[in-house]
């Protein structure tokens, strides 16, 4: 089951609300939440349900030895932490060792839903509980909700334990918090239907071309619509895990603040997937010694979280490739720090560090989506190739490019930049900050887009998030 489906919008959901609604006391609510969550994960993955309760027993387990004093508590989180990335690492990851050595498993591991999301949940309860005992959960339902609880179950975003423990016991709802989440909710539905999917049909249709009948504009057109897609793909499940929280009273972090308008790497990472970027650097860059030890240290130590980020997106060479180019990118402009500043600078130096970004990215996700390594590296070539494609691959694409898929392209590239922001700043300057005018605005608003996004799903075909594989 996904946010994007009928069964999910018209059943799972109005019936979780109404019961939550209805059973009173915190408690009595969190251990509901429990059963939806796992109910929830069943839809979608009901064979792998004992590895994410597995999860949950063995960091229960260590949390409670970690609330023990003595010398043995670092043992306890080695353990915990190990277990939980052996985990990770046997379904993630054995297959591609193995085939590094040229062995294969008799039957392929399939991979549990979100088990790259709720295993880092778990790391961070335990490291959290480590360096604060005070930290460590006595109930095991709320340790479970933390991990599995199913807006954020998927594909996050990734909140740190020491951010949500209060939340389970002292938050609140109100109805102005649920009007704020379903118009969040609508908005991330209406980037995955209308944006993310259009431009989906360009991109998948690029990338299933023979090498030799794409061409440098081909190659354009698959590389921008991928960066489009996966951008409003991801920020909009983000949206719609965020927007489900606050129907329950939880409040989960951002996890994107339009990143193409970045002029460098550095900053882009500071704006894409914003939750995975603080997981690392507070479980992976500062017990590495962070920027600490000096120039090379640092550098080094930013290496090393990219590559770990490549990694934990995938099991191939096209990820850790990925993970090492933006690598690269962060450590030289670590470098050479004095040419990214544009303080006083002309607006031509602006665009051209824009642009410069822009190519990166670009690059780098051509790279990320490609099925093998070749096939990144050509694509890639292509771009700067300036050749003509063949009239056979042309055609297949001009096909899709309908009036309509070419208006939402559009609206893509203008609303990755912060113009939706600016229309509600100008709103609220126009109308008030707490007017009813600019509320009711919002929410008759979010009633359109709710309706445009049922006839988008009753004219579509289901397509799952593309997180969803991590």
């Amino acid at each position: 089951m996904v946010f994007n489906s009928a069964s999910f919008l018209f059943m799972f959901l109005p019936a979780a609300l109404i019961l939550y609604w209805v059973i009173p006391g915190r408690e009595a609510k969190n251990i509901l939440l429990c059963l939806l969550s796992l109910l929830f994960y069943a839809f979608g993955g009901l064979a792998q349900l004992p590895v994410l309760l597995a999860a949950a027993v063995w960091s229960y387990g260590f949390g409670l030895l970690l609330g023990r004093p003595g010398a043995r508590r670092r043992l306890w989180l080695a353990l915990g932490v190990a277990g939980n990335l052996a985990l990770l690492c046997v379904y993630k990851y054995l297959s591609f060792v193995l085939g590094l050595f040229s062995l294969r498993l008799s039957s392929a591991l399939p991979l549990p839903l979100g088990i790259s999301f709720f295993t880092f949940h778990a790391v961070s309860y335990l490291v959290d509980s480590y360096r604060d005992a005070s930290l460590v959960e006595k109930r095991p339902d709320r340790l479970l909700l933390y991990l599995a609880f199913f807006p954020r179950l998927i594909a996050g975003p990734i909140a740190k334990w020491k951010d949500s423990r209060t939340q389970l016991t002292e938050r609140s709802e109100s109805a102005a918090d649920t009007a704020a989440g379903l118009r969040r909710f609508v908005r991330g539905l209406l980037k995955k239907l209308l944006l993310a999917e259009s431009a989906a049909a360009i991109a998948n249709a690029v990338y299933a071309l023979e090498p030799g009948t794409v061409g440098s504009a081909l190659a354009w057109l698959g590389g921008i619509c991928y960066c489009l897609q996966i951008y409003y793909d991801f920020s909009g499940y983000s949206d719609m895990a965020i927007g489900l929280g606050l129907l329950f009273g939880f409040r989960f972090p951002e996890n994107f603040d339009h990143p193409y308008v970045s002029g460098s790497v550095s900053e882009f990472w500071r704006r894409w997937h914003i939750s995975l970027n603080r997981w690392f650097v507070d479980y992976l860059y500062i017990p590495l010694g962070g920027s600490r030890r000096g120039q090379w240290i640092t550098l080094r130590n930013r290496l090393i979280v990219f590559l770990a980020t490549g990694i934990w997106h995938g099991a191939g060479w096209t990820f850790i490739l990925w993970g090492l180019w933006n690598g690269l990118f962060v450590v030289l402009e670590g470098l050479y720090p004095a040419v990214l500043r544009t303080e006083g600078k002309s607006i031509v130096r602006k665009i051209l560090l824009h642009v410069y970004a822009l190519l990166v990215f670009l690059t780098g996700f051509m790279m990320f989506r490609a099925g093998s390594v070749s096939q990144g590296l050509l694509l890639i070539g292509r771009l700067f190739s300036f050749t003509a494609a063949p009239t056979a691959g042309l055609l297949s694409v001009q096909t899709l490019l309908t009036p309509a898929r070419c208006l939402f392209l559009l609206l893509a590239i203008l609303f990755a930049m912060p113009i939706a922001p600016r229309l509600r700043q100008a709103a609220a300057a126009r109308l008030g900050e707490a007017s009813p005018a600019l509320e009711g605005l919002a929410n008759a608003l979010a009633l359109v887009g709710l309706v445009i996004c049922v006839l988008a799903m009753a004219g579509g075909a289901y397509s799952p998030f593309i997180y969803q594989q991590f």
